[in-house]
Formats: C-alpha cells, structure tokens, sequence
C-alpha cells in the first residue's frame, strides 16, 4: 500500500464526498441486516401457532414479506447515494491524477523524453490510471462495506449464539492466509503485464507512425510478426494472472459452503438443546450468504489493490522524476538582445557523446547568425542550448549580459522562434497550426504569415483552404509544405529572436531565397540564427561560423571566409559545382 500513499492527499480533498459514501454505506447495511430478523421471526411465528387458520398464517407470512420488500428498497436507494458519492469521487481523483501527470510530463526536460518511450508514457497516463482508478471507486467502496458489514453480521451472530457464530466464522482463517499468498502473487505477476501493455503500445504506436516506410519496404509480414509476438507474450502474462484469480473465487465459495453445512449441523444441535430456534438457524444460513459476496469479493478487492499499487508505482516514478531544467526567475520583461556563448562544452548524457568542445561567439542584438557544417558537428545542439531544452555543466551562455539560467524559463522560450528539422506538425487543421502559439487566432495575421512562408498559394488551392485537415503529422503535406507550414507558425507568432534549423532542406532554391528574404525584412532589429549545411541560406548573415565534430573552425562573413579559401570556400564551390551540374 505504501505506492499508494500518494493518493491519500485526493481523498482529503473529496473529503466530504468520502464521508457522506461511507455514512450511506453503512445505512444501507443496516437496512440489509434487518430481513434476516423477518425471515426468523416469520419461521418462529408459523412453527409456534400451528393452531392458526390459514388466513392468518397468510397474513403473518405477507407481514414480513412486505417488511422484507421495503427494507430492500430502502437499501438500494441508500446504495444509489452510496456510488453516487464513492463512485463519482473516483472519477474526480481520474481526471485530477490524469492532469497532474500531464502538467509533469510538460515540465520534464527534453533529456527525459529521450529516455523513455513514447507507448509507455501514454500507457502510464491511460491504462495506469485507470487500475488506480478501480482501487480509489470499487476498490474503496466495497472494501468499506466489507469491513461494515462484517461488523453489523458478525456482532449481531454474537449477540444470538456465541458458538454457533465460532462454528459459521471457522473457515475465514484459512481464506485470510490465502488472501495473503495469493496478494503476492497477484501483484508480481500484474507487474509484469503492465510491463508487457507498455511494450505492445509502443510497438502498435511505432508501426503506426512509420506506416509509409513499412509499405515502401513491403515489412508488413515483419512488423506483424513483431506485434504478434508481443500480443502473444501479453496474452501469457494475462493468462498467469487469470489462472490465480480463478483459483480464488471457487476456494471462497467452498468456503462458504462449509460454512452453511457448519450452521446446519451446529445449529441442529443448539435447537436440540433450547439454545437457539429454528428460525435462528435460517437467520443464520442468511447471515452467511449476506456474506458470501463480501467475503468472496475480497479476492477481486485484493486484486484490484494489488494492481493498482503496480500501476501507481509507475506513476510515481514519473512524479517524483525531478525536473532538470528549472526556472529559477520570476521577472516577466520581455527577453531580447546579445547572445553570448564563452567556451560552452555540452556532452549528451544518454549517448555520451561530446557535441561541442569550447564554443564562443558573440551575436549582437539585430545581428544574423549563420551556423553551417557537415551532419552531427554540433549545429542543432547550439539552438537547443539557446532554448534551454539542455542545461550546460561547462562554460557560459548569456543574453542581454544576464546568465541563461537566470532569466525567466517561460519569457525565454516565449521570445523565441524555433523550427526544428522535423517541424513537427499537429493533427488539427493548417489554421490551428499556424496559430499554435497564441489560443486568440486572427485571420489577417494567419494570412500574413502563411504568405511570408511561401505557403499562402498551395493553401488556396484546397477546398477547405486554411480550415483543411492535415491529418496526423501533417501527412497530408508535402515535405516542404510541411516544412513552410512550421516557418508560418514562427512568422505568426512574432518572437524576439528567430531559430531556422535546417527547416528549409526540402523548400525549392526560388522559395527558399524568397523565405530568406522575407525573413530578413520580419527579423530586422532582432536576433536571428539560420542554421543549414546549404551555403545559400546562411550567406547573407552578418557573421557565418563554421562546425566541424563540436568545433568552430572558421568565422566570419560570407565575403572574409571566401577570401581565406578554408573548408567555407572549398564547401561553397563544392555546391555551386553540384547546382551547375
């Protein structure tokens, strides 16, 4: 129980709800209690005036059978208010849980989503939550009214017979250490499928993703073949699982049963000797099958816990998963100026891989940047680093004079424009993702932007025009529709300083120069970074360095660098030559 320890601050904040379901529930048993004393009193009634006529039996019979009915009723509609107040607490604490773990999955650093795959952190947010959610509704529930019910029937046996009540009560030791081997056993094993689900999720979740290159590469038979050995893997683990739980229910039923016999052969001989009636030992065999679902529900109860302590386990380990990169200001200004980089060294920790070796330049407030170099020289991790997606354990990163890790994390990324390689584009329709930074969309700025992105005609020519689905990724796009689709949504959202990340290796030479030109009229007087391995799109920068394995090795403009006839200029006539060709 201890994982489950951190939901214990959702119950305190349901509070009321939990006290009213808990109040409810035991009005509701006490209304169950009372037609095994009906059925007694009805039994003693008929066997004590045999004498009676008929009609009067009948209507002695009728009596208790119209008590028996209403005290029914009576407690299925306190059983109504008793879901309506547990059951409904339980899917407030879902849909609380559900939020905080995406609020802390928001606030986790790049790094982390390295690490982990994407299946398992959907399945911890959905399937998770759900088995936790079973233990906060019916778990709760009916592990209270377990316990109030044993406490009404059992004092009530005691109070009529003492040994007859030990006769009827002998079988519960043993399920009680069955319960306790069986938990165990239960919570390994539900471990394991969890484990299991995590990895058949990001199996169908990568075979989704990657559908075009699975067709292209005609391995539909492979990645079937994949995704059935994990199903079939599942499906053995569930099955382990299934094969203790059935052997649970039909132990408890026998259980049960030994009671009912133990009252009958108990009870026979205290009727012999005057210590109870016959209708105590009817009362009694009710007593037992009041308890019968209770008690064989402590298997299924137990089940559920021990599920959701797994499932909650893995929750925590994503909330309590410390954030790398933190906010350590609360000034709100707005961030702009001079970009200062003073021997920055970085080396990614999952690969161990140094990506720049002692870094520094100095990019004026107003001033462009281009970054070139050959794939993997580092270019990408200076953008990463510029939006503090990583945090430098050697050297300097400042802006405006101010350390980078001072400034607020918010308003720095508020005042950047990045688009990455990939452009990641969501599913939603061309406007949603042109004004993905701001919720308030307008219509002249969307249109604005998509024409400084050389993306305005290609929208005309849809039918639904900006209001066009793109589909997941934005499959519906073309590479470099998608490409100037991610440039609109940095041009609409107007930031103080500007990060192309090679987003333009699929735009055609005449857009790319026009995008480039329009860029340089939006970014007038700001910051801007263009990193690209195409000479063509970097030239017009006031200042070009040049990466090579994490290491600046030329610097300057386009003009001084062709004049030093370096690895700039041999790489400048290596792809003129390739153009004329």
């Amino acid at each position: 129980m201890k994982h489950l320890k951190y939901l214990n601050k959702f119950f305190w904040k349901y509070r009321i709800r939990l006290f009213l379901g808990v109040i409810f529930i035991f009005i509701s048993n006490v209304f169950a209690l009372y037609p095994a004393e009906f059925v007694r009193e009805a039994f003693d009634t008929v066997l004590e005036r045999k004498q009676l006529e008929s009609r009067n039996i009948n209507n002695v019979l009728f009596k208790y059978a119209g008590l028996i009915a209403l005290f029914a009723i009576l407690k299925g509609i306190f059983m109504f208010f008793m879901r309506q107040t547990i059951i409904v607490m339980s899917r407030k604490i879902e849909f609380d849980l559900k939020n905080e773990i995406y609020q802390q999955y928001q606030k986790l650093s790049f790094n982390f989503y390295k690490k982990n795959k994407t299946g398992d952190l959907m399945n911890r947010i959905s399937e998770d939550v759900s088995r936790v959610r079973m233990y906060l509704g019916p778990a709760v529930m009916y592990g209270i009214n377990i316990t109030i019910l044993f406490y009404l029937v059992i004092s009530k046996m005691l109070s009529i017979n003492t040994t007859l009540t030990i006769y009827t009560l002998l079988p519960l030791p043993i399920l009680a250490i069955l319960v306790y081997f069986v938990s165990i056993s239960i919570n390994k094993k539900s471990e394991l499928v969890q484990i299991q689900l995590s990895t058949l999720t990001e199996t169908a979740q990568e075979s989704y993703s990657a559908i075009k290159i699975i067709k292209s590469f005609n391995s539909q038979k492979i990645t079937s073949k994949s995704f059935l050995k994990s199903c079939k893997e599942y499906t053995k683990r569930q099955l382990n699982l299934v094969r203790i739980e059935a052997f649970f229910y039909p132990t408890i039923l026998t259980m049960i049963g030994i009671s009912t016999i133990l009252i009958i052969y108990a009870g026979g001989i205290e009727s012999y000797n005057n210590n109870i009636t016959t209708g105590n030992i009817a009362e009694f065999v009710i007593y037992v099958n009041m308890l019968a679902w209770p008690v064989a529900s402590i298997g299924w109860v137990t089940s559920i816990i021990q599920r959701a302590a797994a499932s909650q386990e893995r929750i925590n380990s994503f909330l309590y998963y410390k954030e790398e990169i933190k906010n350590f200001s609360l000034d709100l200004k707005k961030i702009k100026g001079t970009i200062e980089f003073d021997n920055v060294c970085f080396t990614y920790e999952n690969t161990n891989i140094k990506a720049l070796k002692n870094i520094s330049f100095v990019l004026k407030e107003g001033e462009t940047l281009g970054i070139i170099g050959k794939t993997g020289s580092g270019k990408s991790t200076i953008a990463h680093l510029i939006c503090r997606l990583y945090d430098i354990k050697k050297g300097n990163i400042k802006i405006s004079g101010t350390d980078i890790k001072e400034l607020n994390l918010y308003n720095l990324r508020s005042s950047i424009g990045y688009v990455p390689q990939d452009g990641y584009l969501f599913s939603g329709t061309i406007k949603d993702n042109i004004c993905f930074s701001n919720s308030e969309k307008n219509n002249s700025r969307t249109i604005e932007s998509s024409k400084k992105a050389k993306l305005y005609t290609d929208i005309k020519k849809f039918k639904q025009g900006f209001h066009t689905l793109i589909g997941e990724r934005g499959v519906k796009l073309s590479g470099g529709q998608k490409q100037r689709l991610s440039i609109a949504r940095v041009f609409y959202k107007n930031p103080e300083i500007f990060i192309f990340d090679d987003c333009l290796s699929s735009v055609d030479a005449v857009k790319e120069k026009e995008i480039i030109k329009n860029l340089n009229k939006e970014s007038d007087n700001k910051t801007t970074i263009i990193i690209s391995h195409r000479i063509a799109s970097v030239k017009h920068a006031e200042k070009i360095i040049y990466l090579d394995d994490g290491k600046i090795i030329e610097v300057g403009s386009h003009k001084a660098l062709m004049k030093n006839k370096g690895p700039y200029y041999s790489l400048e006539r290596k792809q003129n030559k390739n153009i004329n060709e």
